[in-house]
Parts: C-alpha cells; sequence; structure tokens
C-alpha cells in the first residue's frame, strides 16, 4: 500500500490535501456596478467589482456603503454585493472616494 493513498492516520488523524487560496485577478484600475437578479430567485443585488483592496479593506468599504444604502450585502470573491437597485447611490459613493466608476450591463 503506498503513501499517497493514505486517508487517516493514528498519528495525526484526518488527513486532508491543503486548499490553496487563489489571488484575485489585478483589475484594470476600474470599478464596474452590475445589476444582477439570475440565480436570485428575482432579488437583485448590485456586485461592485474592480477593487484592488485587501479582505478588511473590502469589509470596511462594504460595510459603509451598506449603511449610507440603508440596506444589506455582503464581500463575496473579493466582490461586494449590495441588496436592491442603487447603483446611483453606489456610483457617487464611490465616486467621492476617488475611484473610477462604470455601470455595467443592463
Amino acid at each position: 500500500m503506498s503513501e499517497s493513498n493514505l486517508v487517516y492516520s493514528t498519528e495525526v488523524g484526518r488527513i486532508k490535501p491543503e486548499k490553496i487560496k487563489a489571488e484575485r485577478p489585478k483589475g484594470d484600475g476600474v470599478v464596474r456596478i452590475q445589476r444582477q437578479v439570475s440565480g436570485r430567485k428575482g432579488n437583485g443585488v448590485n456586485v461592485i467589482t474592480g477593487l484592488d483592496l485587501s479582505d478588511d479593506e473590502l469589509k470596511k468599504l462594504a460595510a459603509e456603503l451598506k449603511k449610507r444604502c440603508g440596506c444589506g450585502g455582503s464581500v463575496k470573491d473579493g466582490t461586494i454585493e449590495i441588496q436592491g437597485d442603487k447603483r446611483e447611490l453606489l456610483k457617487s459613493l464611490l465616486e467621492q472616494k476617488g475611484f473610477t466608476v462604470k455601470l455595467a450591463g443592463g
């Protein structure tokens, strides 16, 4: 029996392969705000992509945007999701912070 098929060891317990954290692709310096409805049971969200920030900075920015918009949201895989259709408000808030913003999609 070879070592590569090892699933459990009495010395260290269950052996799982380590997950490699994928790096986020670098953007072109333009923040894009897109409205998505598909796969969300008809409830639309605004997805903000292209922010070249660390995870902590993204969470702080998302919290501030949610507070200013008065709605919920989350941070997933380097993007910010804000509930509802508040693209114009999000665009003005991000432009005040010095980002170059484009409205993407319909």
